[in-house]
């Protein structure tokens, strides 16, 4: 088959949804180009233009029909994007075709759409960023009181809970989702502002009228729907806009970078798993394997979303006074696949969170084999209870630590200091005495009320959201 013969973007073809990348199609863009000559053509004739209500029928008419071998065959000729949909609207449309972009610049159309296209984007990706949310919140609540060892700089600390760690994830998450829903109601639009942004066509045309030329421009919001409107602009908006939101996908991927690469690391411990199908293969050699797919997928893919705020802040940091072109191609390629990768991550996370797999009894060993270290000062304070001398005792643990570690890195033999304790008479502990101060429960602080809190004050609100239900096929 002919796509088999050219290169084709897996951002389309393997990982993205089809809602995301329709909102990045062809389609999407021209139908919105004509939206926006269409609302442009209706202010102008409410402000006394001559435009008639036919003309106006008849791009309405169209709006949806884009025939697009003709502009393909007009931007040929003409080597200009914009005037070759301008030209092709027209042969369908013949009675508007003279008023069509009517004292706009490329920008009015080309900038407009991308922010819509933006707008849109964004609010779908917060939405899976609530469902998302909405996922690891019964995670976390299930495993509130599950203690887990807790890591710093990946070596064994202070327990904590496998819910509070999912709070930690669902925390990071609930910063991105504030930054993206933000975005996906304020993002300002160009509006119609001419061709160097000072409106001198628009004047031009309302006959030196300033105030009609801003309730022209007004009118033109109204109709597109969108109230914000950034105030100044060259030949296009600022590109620090695109920066802004390529930095707040950014952030949406370092978080899923993060819970990734956590996740990759508890399955390598045999603690978590992310889910692993019937008839799935691990590896092509080892049959054994149950590789973490989805979380190398959303690292992969998070590592290559973290880089492209950088294209556009290099392309905001060279635009040349009112516009140069040199930021058109990076453009049409970074910010489409930005949007694609943060869907894609957003939906692979979706299904981990979905069907994590805890195994408690490999957590309770591991805990196990450090918990003696961490209970040393509980240990201690009980013995000073029963009559001991602090200062003689935590030598005493110093040395029984000493060597049962030594025991279990040289030896490879289990943690044996609750024995050393319990047989050295100087604590005056017995085994159930030591024992009940093993309870891994009795180190995990508040994590517990933590998670409940955090889940009730802050995820619920905004899982509540959530316009998606769960999707027993969702593609990852």
């Amino acid at each position: 088959m002919k796509e088999r013969e050219t290169y084709t973007n897996p951002l389309t073809t393997r990982y993205a949804s089809q809602e995301m990348t329709c909102l990045f199609s062809a389609r999407k863009k021209f139908e919105t180009w004509r939206r926006l000559w269409i609302a442009l053509a209706e202010a102008e004739a409410e402000m006394g233009l001559p435009i008639t209500e036919k003309q106006i029928a008849e791009l309405k008419k169209y709006e949806k029909d884009i025939n697009f071998e003709a502009a393909e065959e007009q931007e040929r000729k003409v080597r200009h994007d914009v005037m070759a949909h301008v030209h092709a609207y027209g042969l369908q449309a013949k009675s508007a075709a003279g008023i069509i972009h009517l004292g706009a610049t490329s920008a009015y159309v080309g900038d407009n759409s991308d922010i819509i296209v933006m707008r849109e984007a964004l609010a779908l990706l917060a939405d899976k960023t609530a469902f998302l949310l909405k996922g690891l919140s019964g995670f976390a609540l299930k495993y509130k009181d599950t203690p887990t060892l807790g890591y710093t700089h990946f070596q064994p600390a202070q327990l904590t809970t496998v819910g509070k760690r999912a709070a930690l994830w669902m925390q990071d998450f609930l910063l991105d989702y504030n930054a993206i829903s933000e975005l996906a109601r304020t993002l300002p639009l160009r509006g119609i502002k001419g061709t160097t942004g000072t409106l001198a066509s628009f004047l031009e045309l309302m006959g030196g009228d300033e105030k009609k030329v801003r309730r022209l421009e007004k009118l033109v919001l109204k109709k597109i729907g969108v109230a914000e409107v950034i105030p100044l602009s060259g030949q296009t908006y600022t590109r620090k806009l695109d920066y802004t939101v390529l930095a707040a996908l950014s952030g949406l991927a370092q978080s899923a970078s993060k819970m990734a690469n956590d996740l990759r690391l508890l399955q390598h411990l045999k603690e978590v798993e992310e889910p692993f199908e019937k008839s799935q293969i691990g590896s092509s050699a080892m049959a054994y394997k149950r590789n973490p797919m989805r979380s190398e997928r959303v690292s992969s893919l998070a590592r290559y979303l973290m880089a492209q705020p950088a294209v556009a802040a290099n392309t905001e940091a060279t635009q040349w006074f009112e516009r140069t072109l040199d930021d058109s191609a990076a453009r049409r390629i970074v910010i489409p696949e930005a949007f694609l990768a943060a869907d894609a991550i957003l939906d692979i996370l979706a299904n981990i969170a979905g069907g994590l797999v805890v195994y408690r009894k490999t957590i309770e060993a591991h805990i196990m084999a450090e918990l003696p270290f961490m209970a040393t000062e509980n240990i201690l304070m009980e013995a000073v209870k029963k009559g001991g001398d602090r200062q003689q005792l935590h030598e005493k643990i110093r040395i029984h630590s000493q060597a049962a570690a030594a025991e279990v890195k040289e030896k490879g033999k289990p943690n044996d200091l609750l024995e050393r304790i319990v047989g050295d008479p100087a604590f005056g502990l017995t085994e159930t005495d030591a024992r009940g101060l093993l309870d891994p429960k009795l180190y995990t602080g508040l994590a517990p009320e933590q998670t409940v809190e955090f889940v009730n004050a802050y995820i619920r609100p905004v899982a509540r959201r959530a316009k998606r239900g769960h999707k027993e096929d969702l593609k990852v």
